[in-house]
């Protein structure tokens, strides 16, 4: 069974993750969302409407025992001195997590990154990875 079939997005998470990937492109500030998989239904939603900007604040918010994926927008500037807004996934996989949530969202990563339309995904496992994102986000340019 194709991955499209066993996940899937509403009609309106579409459309926010359209509206978060266009209007997070000009921002000033880090900016991101967590997303869930609902696992009843396997749809893939956000958890909430919070918009994180402090990479600290999101790291607070990740569960400890289950995986998510956030939608980050980066604005950083690079050695040349150019500003760049890295749109990418962070696959938030904590070491202890169970094996069922862990495939259930191994499933979903590839959709997840196509219909938000991300050019890389970042596998983070602790929440050092995040509030130490940048570091990953500089060197990948």
């Amino acid at each position: 069974m194709s991955e499209s079939r066993l996940y899937s997005f509403s009609p309106e998470t579409k459309e926010k993750l359209r509206k978060f990937r266009l209007g997070t492109s000009r921002a000033k500030d880090a900016q991101a969302l967590i997303y869930i998989i609902d696992s009843k239904n396997h749809e893939i939603r956000p958890e909430d409407e919070q918009v994180y900007s402090k990479m600290e604040d999101l790291a607070d918010e990740l569960p400890e025992t289950s995986p998510r994926f956030i939608l980050l927008s980066y604005p950083l500037t690079l050695g040349s001195g150019r500003l760049t807004v890295p749109y990418v996934l962070l696959y938030w996989l904590p070491e202890n997590c169970n094996p069922t949530s862990r495939m259930t969202y191994a499933g979903a990563v590839e959709l997840m990154r196509s219909t938000a339309e991300v050019n890389r995904v970042i596998e983070v496992h602790e929440e050092d990875d995040i509030t130490s994102i940048e570091s990953k986000l500089q060197s990948a340019d």
